[in-house]
């Protein structure tokens, strides 16, 4: 078979690695890809946004399977387009991936149906929400509707940081027509993680737990980013939590969608607070997690190729996800200034040092003159595995200390309360 990943992260890279994998994958390809994909796959140069492109290049290389990685293309409806031209394609319609386009669809969604999650208000006038925000006491959470990167949710401590991430939304505009619409919603307390689920609109499979860390720094400080690190499996998470959270959060939303004339088949993840109430949802994604899926996909012991044909042919009900033992930890390495301004362009080195059963995988890079330098905020994820998290951990650290680029940086504490 010749598939087609569309994006050019280090999620991306690290579906393309376990694609690969697979004795169906004849043909792999990666678009745009990055520095990485190309050791794996050729690269094909169109944007993962250009819908109508990738969609004739597709038909036209005869692609049996197309994987989407990013949610912008799944919210612009590309599996619609592909499907039109008869393509198959693993990811949710643009009706199903509304539960990540918009947090007030998905919100409404969760409090129509009854799926466990923070209760709030949706406002489309800023004077509006500014006076219900005055009413609020201790901290609350601030959510633009659309979506904004992974920078859209502003968990607000004081009334006055509340006040100032609805005027930073709704009328400075921060995120563009994402702030049209607000949640505000209460904050949340406990541990957080995510679940991610295979469904081809009526059987769920859920994978392995994992955490990530949004905050730039240590100890969850700094703005939040697109993620800053992950490991699989929490030991906080059991097997019976994992079987409640199907039960009362994944496959309720299914059928919620079901009964709204939305099948969805693809990814569904949820992030997820794990409350002295139980678990509830903070939000839903339309596809697989970043940077998730570089610490989930390394313990799946399954073949993704044939997992995502039964998504789309609705076979997954035959299907039992197998897990190798033991725990992958995920360490992303940025550039200096991520998430505000950054330079670009500078080599990266030590990728040759790495142990040879060391995972990295690319996000910002790019080739240039044979050699990967580097293109974005977050450059790689250097991921691990290991008997135990103390070892997958030491292992990923030690990697990541061999890799250097001018102003790299990383969290050191990915993981660390799985072992301290």
């Amino acid at each position: 078979m010749n598939i087609l990943v569309i994006g050019s992260g280090a999620r991306e890279h690290a579906l393309a690695w376990k694609l690969a994998q697979s004795p169906l994958a004849t043909g792999l390809f990666c678009a745009p890809g990055n520095a990485g994909t190309a050791q794996l796959a050729e690269n094909v140069p169109i944007s993962a946004e250009d819908v109508p492109r990738l969609a004739e290049w597709a038909q036209a290389r005869g692609i049996d399977l197309t994987v989407v990685g990013p949610e912008s293309p799944l919210t612009a409806g590309i599996v619609d387009v592909f499907q039109a031209r008869g393509l198959r394609v693993f990811g949710p319609s643009k009706a199903a991936a509304a539960i990540e386009g918009s947090k007030v669809w998905a919100k409404e969604l969760m409090w129509r149906y009854g799926i466990p999650t923070a209760s709030g208000a949706v406002f489309a006038s800023y004077d509006e929400a500014r006076r219900y925000l005055a009413a609020q006491s201790g901290p609350i959470v601030v959510k633009a509707d659309g979506l904004a990167a992974g920078k859209g949710v502003i968990v607000a401590q004081t009334q006055a940081e509340a006040q100032a991430a609805l005027s930073q939304i709704m009328q400075q505009r921060a995120f563009g027509a994402a702030g049209d619409r607000v949640v505000i919603e209460e904050c949340l307390a406990g541990l957080e993680v995510s679940l991610l689920a295979l469904t081809d609109g009526a059987a769920v499979r859920p994978m392995a737990p994992a955490c990530d860390y949004k905050r730039v720094y240590d100890g969850d400080r700094g703005p939040n980013t697109g993620g800053m690190g992950s490991y699989c499996p929490p030991g906080f998470v059991t097997e019976a939590m994992v079987e409640q959270i199907t039960a009362r959060v994944l496959e309720p939303a299914v059928r919620a969608m079901a009964a709204e004339g939305i099948i969805y088949r693809g990814v569904l993840y949820a992030g997820l607070m794990l409350t002295h109430e139980g678990p509830k949802v903070l939000e839903f994604n339309a596809r697989f997690g970043d940077p998730e899926t570089q610490v989930i996909l390394p313990r799946l012991d399954n073949d993704l190729v044939a997992l995502a044909l039964a998504c789309i042919d609705g076979t997954l009900h035959k299907e039992t996800l197998r897990w190798h033992e033991g725990a992958c930890c995920g360490v992303v390495l940025a550039s200096g200034g991520y998430p505000g301004s950054y330079r670009t362009g500078f080599p990266i080195l030590g990728l040759d040092a790495l142990d040879a059963d060391g995972l990295v995988f690319h996000a910002g890079t790019r080739l240039e003159e044979g050699r990967a330098v580097t293109a974005g905020g977050r450059v790689l994820t250097v991921a691990a595995k290991g008997r135990t998290m103390e070892e997958a951990r030491a292992r990923a650290y030690d990697n990541a200390a061999r890799v250097c680029f001018e102003g790299v940086h990383y969290r050191r504490d990915i993981a660390e309360r799985e072992v301290g």
